[in-house]
């Protein structure tokens, strides 16, 4: 994340009023308003494969896309295919199984793809433009946190653990199966309830981990938060093969990066200081709910999401510090 503030130094504020979300505060997607009552909400996501098979790596990546525009509170109205493939293996039908899982997940929720853009590239991606619209009054960003919020996240962590040991040949077939089910899943569920519960501050946890898409989310808040490990989900195997040394290098990264804002209690072990910053794919929304709506929003995702968690809560402090205990 340091190495991505120092990049985008130089890209100069924005001044018109009518963005009314850009990159200053980290964001999950950019938002314009177009009139009173409408905005477009914009976000593009692409990776390489992180799964060998190629018909859940285009649905994995449809998913992590479309997740940036929910994570907003948001509904997509089209997408784009991103697309970087090489040439000499278009016959091969890699490509069409790739494609046919991104257009299943947008097709199944009833979101058009109008379009994209391709290159020849050496080593395949594939990911999306989305575009969807909110009314400017009902977005949720990741700085209206406040203090007392509980945190609530939906989905467990790990995923970039399991697709480092896919990489290295050494996982479970279940383990991967169930990783798979969790990446595929949609957020569209969880953003329902979380409207419905009138969240006020959310993100959804990817590349940067939970600890690093908090931090945002604090920081941008101007606020602090506690987190409990003891209620905090993992992926079935992640435990196993952290311990194994499966830890990808932008996991570590972001937990060096993060060092001088987290406060980890000794109980704490290595294993789980780890999973906590793990670099995710397509993982869940980080949502901050006022108590007198928690039941409501913990009823609303009960049996939607692959799970419903409390975490631990937002707090006074220095922003963007995180105690962990």
């Amino acid at each position: 994340m340091s190495e991505l503030t120092q990049v985008l130094r130089h890209v100069l504020p924005v001044e018109d009023p009518n963005a009314l979300v850009g990159h200053a505060t980290g964001d999950d997607a950019a938002v314009y308003r177009l009139t009173a009552d409408r905005a477009l909400v914009v976000t593009t996501d692409f990776f390489t494969p992180i799964v060998d098979n190629p018909y859940d790596f285009g649905r994995i990546s449809a998913t992590n896309a479309l997740s940036d525009i929910y994570a907003m509170g948001a509904r997509p109205l089209f997408v784009l295919n991103l697309v970087g493939f090489p040439r000499k293996l278009l016959r091969d039908g890699i490509l069409d199984e790739i494609l046919r899982g991104g257009s299943d997940v947008t097709r199944a929720v009833g979101i058009p793809t109008l379009g994209g853009h391709s290159i020849d590239d050496n080593e395949p991606k594939y990911g999306l433009v989305v575009i969807g619209e909110v009314h400017p009054d009902r977005m949720v960003t990741n700085s209206g946190a406040q203090v007392g919020d509980v945190l609530v996240l939906t989905k467990p962590l790990g995923s970039g653990v399991i697709a480092t040991a896919i990489k290295r040949g050494e996982v479970d077939e279940n383990v991967i199966a169930d990783a798979v089910q969790v990446m595929t899943t949609l957020n569209r569920s969880a953003a329902e309830a979380m409207l419905s519960a009138e969240v006020q501050a959310a993100t959804d946890v990817s590349g940067f981990g939970l600890l690093g898409h908090l931090r945002g989310m604090m920081s941008a808040s101007g606020t602090s938060a506690t987190l409990e490990t003891a209620r905090i989900p993992f992926l079935a195997g992640a435990r196993e093969l952290t311990e194994a040394g499966h830890v990808p290098g932008g996991t570590r990264r972001n937990l060096e990066d993060l060092a001088g804002d987290l406060d980890f209690a000794d109980s704490v072990d290595e294993v789980t200081r780890i999973l906590l910053a793990d670099a995710q794919t397509s993982g869940g929304l980080l949502m901050c709910v006022a108590p007198d709506r928690l039941t409501a929003l913990l009823t609303d995702l009960e049996g939607h999401t692959p799970s419903a968690s409390v975490i631990g809560e937002v707090v006074q402090g220095q922003p963007g510090t995180i105690r962990i205990e």
